[in-house]
Formats: C-alpha cells, structure tokens, sequence
C-alpha cells in the first residue's frame, strides 16, 4: 500500500516552512493542508489536541507535531538526502543551533518587531548578539554543516525570508554588513531550488505583517 503523507501547515508559517523544504528534499510525494488559525479545522484539532497549531505531519494516519520532532522523524523515517550528520558530535551540535534559532534567535527579533521604546531597544541589542554568534558559527562555511543544506539550515531559514520581510515593514536593519557570512549564507540558501520555489509571496506577506506591525504599534 501506498505511503500516505499529509502536512498541515498555513501559508505563511516559516515553521511549516521547514517541513516543506525537508520533505522536499527528500523526494517525499505529500498533500499540503493550508490551516486558517482563526478557524481551525476539526482534523487539526484531532491530530495535535495538545497544542492545537502547525505544522503537523500526518503519516499513515500518525500524527507527528512541533516542527523540530517533525524534522527529525523525517529524517529518520526516509534515509536519501540525509539533513543530520552521521557523527554524533555533529548531529549534537546541529541540533544545538536548531534550537537556538528557535529558543533564542526568533524570539529576540520577535520582540524587536513588537515592543517600542526601552523594550525595543533591548530587543535590538539582543537580536544583534545572538546574530553575532550565528556570524561566528558559519565562518569559512557554506552551510552550517559544510558543503551541504542540513538541519541547522533548515531552522535558520526563515532569516532569508521572515527577517527581511520584519525590516521592510519596521524600518529596522538587523542583517547587514556586519554579518557576511550570514549574508553569503542567506544567498545560498535561496538559490537552492527547493527553497527558492516554495517562498510565500512576498507582497501577501508585507500585508499580513504590516497589519501585525501595526496592531502592535498603533498610530496615537
């Protein structure tokens, strides 16, 4: 019998992002499932009753959730196009970014998108710190694992796409000059086919961010 595969995700979510891209590259043949947050669908709330949101991928009728346990059942689930090292130590230290990139990074450039004032500015200097540090980590690479698109990418990934969107709608500069080697890094990362294709329309996104931005910020 056929394998059957489905993901739940929203068109814009950077974390449903992740498992497009993984499946992807994996050759995987799936049916995507665009989720309206405002509405959730009975099936999502059947599948992920704990947490209630995307992604969630669906294999064979078994629900998996939150998007770091997604990628690595994937991985160990389809062996081809493997986005784990095979070195203990490096799987260790691609996860470790992984969730830096999630437990720190996005969360500190959230808050620079959404608080004003002291709170911002705080938010800015911690976004840059953390910057700094990916900065240091992808020196002399192409990618974080070397020569090809892993993990670690994989969960960064939303700075070619999310970050740029969060400057143009703020007027905040976060990723410039002063981080080369992320620059490079964002170029290749997008040009790969598998990323570049599967981008969500820039301009639907500066709407939906710029009604966010402004909730947050309202105009006195």
């Amino acid at each position: 019998m056929a394998e059957q595969v489905k993901l739940f995700k929203t068109w814009s979510t950077p974390f449903g992002l992740r498992i497009t891209w993984a499946l992807q590259l994996k050759g995987i043949s799936y049916e995507a499932i665009d989720e309206d947050l405002s509405n959730k669908s009975a099936l999502l709330l059947q599948y992920n009753p704990v947490y209630k949101k995307v992604p969630v991928l669906v294999h064979n009728g078994k629900p998996i959730s939150e998007s770091l346990v997604i990628l690595e059942y994937i991985d160990e689930t389809w062996k081809q196009n493997p986005i784990l090292p095979e070195d203990p130590l490096e799987r260790a230290n691609a996860r470790f970014w992984a969730k830096f990139s999630d437990e720190k990074l996005i969360l500190s450039v959230w808050s620079a998108f959404t608080k004003e004032g002291k709170e911002r500015e705080e938010a800015m200097d911690a976004s840059l710190k953390n910057l700094k540090f990916v900065e240091e980590e992808l020196k002399g690479k192409k990618f974080f694992g070397g020569e090809k698109i892993g993990l670690a990418d994989i969960v960064f990934g939303w700075l070619g796409n999310l970050l740029p969107i969060f400057e143009e709608v703020s007027g905040l500069k976060l990723l410039d000059d002063r981080f080369p080697s992320l620059l490079a890094w964002t170029k290749e990362l997008s040009e790969l086919p598998v990323v570049k294709y599967n981008w969500p329309p820039h301009d639907k996104m500066i709407i939906k961010y710029q009604a966010l931005y402004e909730k947050f910020h309202p105009v006195k």
